[in-house]
């Protein structure tokens, strides 16, 4: 359901962005498609990885390149532009905490869809600055903000390598979800009870490269770490159960659809 959802909101979004463009502009479009899997937290705070999908779909425009997207950032495409400044909708998710996944007694937290929006500036050529603000429908229900900054370095769209910090944010509704102990749940797991507040929840830096191996395919891969603070870090379930280090990491074929740079 997952993999269907994402690729259903990128080729939404193809369609919005290129709509107005082709009434601008005939040149011929490329679309590159990047599947295969990754390994992520199962849930915020977890000790365990689940397999996901890592997908992505982007397009461009006669010979430009396909515009820097962080491997960790939500599906979304900008719908307002202005030089190196824009904003657009984003979209999220975060997996289930079942019961299986933590100890008896404690409180399940649903499959949370994300939607929001984020705002972002080309600060150089090297140098992009990004924000989201999203909110949980089912699932948690509270809102999650990330900050980030990535420095890039390219020859066009042969290889590009990034690096760059990441700050993650919670209000207390996401945090009670995932670190929180009520006094009910903690009778029953035998945790002491923990009211978590909302504010910073992890630090953290996400690297990302992509190699073109031939005209049309190549490699595109990533890592991401982030260390759990605050009153995230102070859960009783994440020190008893959980990790406040939580990895990531993917790697993906891409192909590219329609006409090549040069004519190829």
């Amino acid at each position: 359901m997952k993999t269907i959802v994402t690729i259903a909101i990128s080729l939404t979004a193809i369609g919005l962005t290129a709509g107005p463009v082709a009434a601008q502009d005939d040149q011929p479009r490329r679309t590159r498609v990047v599947l295969g899997p990754q390994l992520t937290p199962s849930f915020p705070g977890a000790d365990q990885v689940s397999v996901r999908p890592f997908i992505d779909v982007s397009r461009v425009r006669g010979d430009d390149v396909f515009a820097f997207e962080a491997p960790d950032e939500s599906a979304g495409s900008a719908l307002f532009r202005r030089g190196r400044f824009a904003i657009g909708p984003a979209i999220g998710f975060e997996g289930r905490r079942g019961r299986r996944d933590v100890r008896p007694g404690l409180d399940t937290v649903g499959f949370t869809v994300e939607p929001g929006a984020f705002v972002q500036w080309q600060a150089t050529d090297a140098i992009r600055l990004r924000a989201e603000l999203r909110k949980g429908l089912g699932g948690h229900k509270g809102w999650i903000g990330s900050v980030g900054a990535d420095y890039v370095v390219r020859d066009r769209d042969d290889w590009l390598v990034s690096v760059g910090p990441r700050a993650t944010l919670g209000d207390r509704r996401y945090h009670r979800a995932y670190f929180g102990v009520t006094p009910a749940a903690s009778t029953a797991s035998g945790l002491p009870a923990f009211d978590a507040g909302g504010g910073l929840q992890a630090v953290g830096v996400t690297a990302g490269a992509l190699r073109q191996m031939g005209p049309r395919w190549g490699l595109m891969g990533y890592a991401k770490y982030d260390r759990l603070v605050s009153d995230a870090a102070r859960s009783p379930i994440v020190r008893a159960d959980g990790s406040r280090n939580q990895s990531s990491g993917g790697l993906a074929l891409m192909w590219t659809f329609g006409p090549l740079p040069g004519g190829r």
